[in-house]
Order: structure tokens, then sequence, then C-alpha cells
């Protein structure tokens, strides 16, 4: 592993990432694994990609380091058992990613090629994007929050997207549910002033080459797509007490310059405060 992306601090730290068995979720629980973290990996839909990512976690940690469960974001009593069962394994809990999200494959399976009107999004398509992307980070925030809170530690990251996308034509409504979350993040960051709770955002800096997107073969549609990997170096940063403090951030993923001095490659990163939400 590259100096630069060994963090000490990871070593026994308690991690769930939902949506973690796949794509962005499954690059970042992969880079912590060997880290050293002890991680929970959720999924909602696949007991197969669940128990593939179960084999492949394994063959990084063994089995005393992950646990994979079966667990919809949409519902609040599978968050609430997340987290118990988190407690029941690991007797801790540091670190949420919010990472469980629905895209614009939902609605238009043809989204890189046309881009939907609003209007023409269906209702049950945009439903289950919001909820999931939206109503599941909030179910797990809170669901977490009294713990870390009762700790006086603990770290939320939301997985985002880039702000040209939140308001580009034909985004909604996968656009607008990462504006929605990056608002309730940082309304959260303020009701967690004083509490050792953080909340921050990492996104790709465009897209990536996930099942999120659709078109192509996955893993063979570079330069088009970014490569999920550009989440790692940052999830490790902020995942360990090197961003002890920090809050209200907002990290670009492919910015994050791999060979760098992590101070440099931080800040390189850093999504400048002019070009963030003005409600702070």
């Amino acid at each position: 592993m590259n100096p630069e992306l060994n963090h000490p601090s990871l070593e026994g730290r308690v991690i769930i990432i939902t949506g973690g068995a796949r794509g962005l979720g499954w690059t970042m629980s992969e880079a912590l694994l060997k880290a050293g973290a002890k991680i929970v990996i959720t999924c909602a839909r696949s007991q197969d990609e669940l128990s593939h990512a179960q084999r492949e976690a394994e063959k990084i940690a063994g089995p005393d380091r992950v646990l994979t469960l079966q667990a919809d974001v949409t519902e609040w009593q599978d968050c609430e058992r997340v987290v118990a069962e988190t407690h029941t394994r690991f007797g801790a809990l540091h670190v949420l990613i919010n990472n469980a999200a629905r895209g614009p494959i939902e609605i238009n399976p043809n989204a890189l090629q046309h881009r939907l009107k609003f209007w023409e999004a269906s209702v049950d398509g945009w439903r289950i994007i919001f909820d999931t992307n939206v109503n599941g980070a909030f179910f797990m925030a809170r669901a977490a929050a009294p713990h870390f809170i009762e700790q006086g530690f603990g770290k939320i990251i939301n997985i985002s997207t880039t702000l040209k996308n939140m308001a580009h034509q034909g985004s909604s409504p996968y656009g607008s549910s990462k504006a929605a979350l990056e608002a309730a993040g940082l309304s959260w960051v303020k009701d967690l002033e004083g509490t050792g709770v953080t909340v921050n955002v990492i996104e790709p800096g465009g897209g990536a080459d996930t099942a999120l997107i659709p078109g192509g073969v996955i893993g063979a549609r570079a330069p088009r797509l970014l490569s999920p990997s550009v989440m790692a170096a940052p999830a490790l940063w902020l995942c360990s007490d090197l961003s002890n403090g920090v809050t209200a951030k907002r990290y670009i993923g492919k910015n994050w310059l791999p060979d760098a001095p992590l101070a440099q490659a931080e800040a390189q990163a850093r999504c400048p405060s002019h070009e963030y939400p003005t409600i702070m």
C-alpha cells in the first residue's frame, strides 16, 4: 500500500458502509479493510453480491473484521438493526459512510444518450431515488448519531455527486436528491456542533464507472467514466484521526493526488468554500 494511504488510526476502527458490496462502496470497503478497519457492509437487493463481498473481504482480512448484512436503508427498522448488529458484533461504531444510492438508470436505461425532462421521469423512479438517496441516508444517520454523541466521537460521510450535476438539464431526480442530501448534511453539522461528531462529503468528480450509470460494460468504460478507485484515498483520510474536527467539508475524489503529501492532497481535493452552498 502507498505509505500515504497507511493510516494507523484505522486499525480496529468500526465503519458501516451502506451499499458497500459493489462500485464505490466496495472500493472504499476494500481500501479500509486493507488499512485494518472493521467493516460492516450492507446491501439491499442482491444476496449474491453480498456473499461475493463477504468472500472477497475475508480474503483481505479474514472473517473477524467483516460483517455483511442484507438491509434496505429505506426501511427504518433495517437501519436500526444494522447499527445494533454492528455493536453486537464489534462492540463499537465510529464511522458511517452513507453510500447506498439509486441512480438515473432507475428512470431511464438510456440516461447517457438521452436525458429525460423532469415531467418525463416516472413517479415510482423519482420516489425510489429520493427514498434511497435522502431518506435512507437520514435513517442511517439518525440510527447512528445517538451512539456517536454518547461516546463524544463519530464521523458521518455522505457520498454525493458534482455540484454541476445537481442542476444539470435532465439530472432530476438523481442530482436533486444529492443536493437535498448535502443540504441536510449541512444542517446536521449545526445540530451536532460541540458533540465531537463530524459530517463531510466525498464525490468522485464526475460519472464513475459503476452500475448506477447505464451503458457499456462496467470496468471497460474508461476514460469516459472515472474509476471508482478515486474514492479510496479521501475515504481513508476522512475515516482516520487525521481528519478529526474537520466538518462541513466537501472532497472531490479525482482531485486527490495519490502521490502527494497528505496535507497537499487534502487541500487539492477539498472543494473551495465559495463553491459550497452559502446556507452555511
